[in-house]
């Protein structure tokens, strides 16, 4: 017995199992009676525990208090974290998920120097889900390694390497500049000749993956994750269109709203605005 709460316990059952006196019961378990009769004169802080329930109900996959305790401070509650740490578990809120265990390999790939700015290195990948008619969609998810800044977010039926090139463009057109470096697996959206000529005509290296190694780009494999656990596994799609209208939202809200804890608690689009942008001219498209 460690905690008050359980120590009061056990001398409440000693009291009823073998009919002891308070002193009795405290003297055999080595427990002070004051703090057997200590009342509590905390104040109960109801408005700020239904906040963080309908917190925690709406962000679900928020594994932990800590960006709860984020979004809290935003709002204006002047609470530190241990306050919501201890309310976090005496609502019942934490999550249990069950890690895998990771083993070391004997032989890694040498990773290249860190990204020091936007648009240095992108990483780009598919992941799958259904609709409901059981219909399979995939969803080209496009980050930014540097700002953890979600690029892009399509989902398709099916994805040719023209789609892909489609995509980066427009991404690269809005953002007002193309990555130097784009991490890749060795899909056949990927390797394709269409992505291949957009790459050489607007000088942007393609970094493949050893095959079967997605550690090789962990950047984008921790965003899928992250987009799975988030909002793939929370919403049934109709159709298409629902998954992209959810699918935009989401990215909004990863973007703007939701903190990054290796960007220091900032969200990706603040922090990918402050850094300094790669000047030059724009080349999109595909030159005949």
């Amino acid at each position: 017995m460690v905690s008050p709460t359980q120590r009061r316990s056990g001398v409440v059952w000693a009291r009823e199992a073998y009919r002891l006196p308070e002193r009795r019961a405290c003297r055999a378990m080595g427990i002070s009676r004051s703090m057997v009769r200590y009342k509590s004169v905390r104040p109960p802080r109801e408005p700020l525990r239904a906040r963080l329930r309908e917190l925690a109900a709406v962000r679900v996959s928020y594994n932990g208090y800590r960006r709860l305790h984020i979004l809290l401070r935003r709002e204006g509650w002047g609470v530190n974290r241990k306050l919501i740490e201890r309310m976090y578990r005496e609502e019942g809120l934490t999550l249990k998920r069950k890690k895998p265990k990771r083993r070391r390999s004997a032989v890694r790939r040498e990773r290249g120097a860190a990204p020091t700015a936007v648009n240095e290195r992108w990483a780009m990948d598919f992941v799958h889900d259904t609709l409901s008619n059981g219909r399979t969609v995939r969803v080209l998810t496009v980050l930014d390694v540097y700002s953890r800044e979600c690029v892009a977010l399509e989902a398709g039926v099916g994805f040719r390497g023209e789609d892909v090139a489609r995509i980066l463009s427009a991404a690269a057109k809005k953002r007002g500049n193309r990555p130097t470096v784009i991490s890749v697996d060795n899909g056949t959206e990927f390797t394709s000749k269409a992505l291949d000529h957009l790459a050489y005509w607007n000088h942007v290296k393609l970094d493949f993956s050893r095959p079967g190694k997605p550690t090789d780009n962990p950047f984008i494999e921790a965003f899928n994750g992250s987009l799975r656990r988030e909002c793939l596994s929370q919403h049934w799609f109709i159709d298409l269109k629902d998954a992209q209208r959810t699918l935009n939202h989401w990215k909004d809200e990863y973007n703007n709203v939701r903190p990054h804890s290796s960007l220091a608690d900032q969200v990706p689009a603040h922090f990918g605005g402050s850094g300094p942008f790669i000047p030059g001219p724009i080349r999109l498209g595909f030159s005949p």
